[in-house]
């Protein structure tokens, strides 16, 4: 990734659409598990597979596009830096302190060596292509799957899958693509100018038209693959601001990367359980004959409030866990505006959730296509920029959080 600055550009967004692509599958099949949809074996087989199917063409084009994007964004920002005064950086570039940060390195900041000038040609878009592409696709295989069996078992015991898939799918999401885009790259950048990748790309590409043909002639999902792009690649677009503030203050403030994760992720995944039980119960009550739950349904407040209430102690539990294992030096007035700013992040993140999804479904859009896409990578953007907002205020106040050499 040091060698190939579109890699560390390119995670943001391909995990953004992935992430997208699990959520939107977990609350379909959660939907259609509440209605009785998923009860008959032979149904719930034609669902599962034309689910799977669909993914793997969705999977494809997202990741290809997101390259083109990763591409054209390394070509413009390597322009602007061509003009810009060169001189030695005193702190790590965005792409290690990120995965310094992520993978919790506790070596002294060290500046990456720039003796060797970076390129972006046609080999390096090639690789990134394969690289993004083959993650995606293996990604859709290992989560798609585990995605239709938990909600399989969820139904089977009872257990309502709106409350437990997508925090799962969009937390499972991340960690896998992470380290299959690390894996693939690894590989990749042994090869990469050789044919090798773009063979990659070649075999991707005839799996997902396989996929598509079988998805034509699935009745379940067939209608699928004309719905639900534009709220993929509405996302994208804002998950690429997300990259862009990454990249900006990652390494400005000790410790961003490593906070962005709760402030933007935890959110975004309780938004999306409110996205999917408020889509569930929209579905239920448009059908004439719906199988009745064994408990009468709260109100949309009082689950807002439940979320809410819920969500707070994690956040105070996992900056209890950072001061503690000494992984970052926080003061008490940081704690203190991080939990503010955290809250006021849920109470938006459920706010946007409720009138987006009541939005689209008055406009005859399905909020299980339509909405999660959108509120995800609107909350990762808006818990970004609050937690950049904590900070000013904070070195404002005198306050400096600092890691633990």
């Amino acid at each position: 990734m040091r060698e190939v600055d579109q890699l560390i550009m390119i995670i943001p967004v391909v995990l953004n659409l992935k992430g997208n692509l699990e959520m939107n599958l977990s609350a379909r099949l959660g939907t259609a598990a509440n209605v009785g949809e998923l009860d008959d074996p032979k149904n719930r087989r034609s669902i599962i597979f034309g689910s799977l199917s669909l993914l793997q063409v969705q999977a494809a084009v997202v990741s290809f596009v997101a390259a083109c994007v990763s591409y054209v964004l390394g070509i413009i920002i390597l322009q602007i830096q061509g003009h810009a005064p060169t001189q030695p950086p005193s702190e790590p570039q965005a792409t290690s302190a990120l995965l310094l940060h992520l993978l919790h390195t506790r070596a002294p900041h060290r500046p990456i060596p720039h003796d060797n000038v970076r390129k972006s040609g046609f080999s390096e878009f090639v690789m990134v292509s394969s690289t993004a592409m083959m993650a995606a696709s293996l990604s859709s295989v290992i989560l798609g799957s585990f995605m239709c069996f938990l909600i399989v078992l969820c139904r089977r015991f009872g257990r309502d899958p709106d409350n437990i898939a997508p925090p799962i799918a969009s937390c499972l999401g991340d960690l896998v693509t992470l380290i299959l885009i690390g894996g693939t790259s690894t590989v990749l950048i042994r090869v990469i100018r050789t044919p090798v990748p773009l063979l990659a790309c070649i075999f991707i590409v005839c799996v997902a038209l396989s996929c598509l043909m079988i998805t034509r002639r699935n009745p379940h999902v067939k209608d699928l693959i004309y719905q639900g792009w534009s709220p993929l690649f509405g996302a994208m677009v804002i998950s690429s601001c997300t990259g862009i503030v990454l990249d900006l203050f990652v390494s400005r403030y000790q410790g961003f990367a490593l906070l962005a994760v709760v402030i933007s992720g935890l959110p975004g995944s309780v938004g999306s359980i409110f996205v999917s039980r408020l889509s569930t119960a929209l579905h239920a009550a448009a059908l004439p004959s719906t199988p009745s739950r064994p408990h009468a349904e709260p109100s949309a407040r009082t689950v807002m409030i439940t979320l809410i209430v819920i969500t707070l102690p994690v956040e105070i539990i996992f900056l209890a866990i950072l001061r503690g294992l000494g992984w970052l030096r926080l003061p008490f007035v940081f704690v203190a505006f991080s939990v503010v700013f955290f809250c006021c992040a849920v109470t938006a993140s459920l706010i946007i959730a409720r009138y987006l999804t009541n939005f689209l479904w008055a406009r005859k859009y399905d909020p299980d296509m339509y909405a999660l896409p959108i509120h995800s990578a609107l909350m990762d953007l808006i818990g970004q920029l609050l937690l950049v907002l904590c900070f000013e205020i904070v070195s404002k106040l005198g306050g400096m959080v600092r890691s633990v050499a």
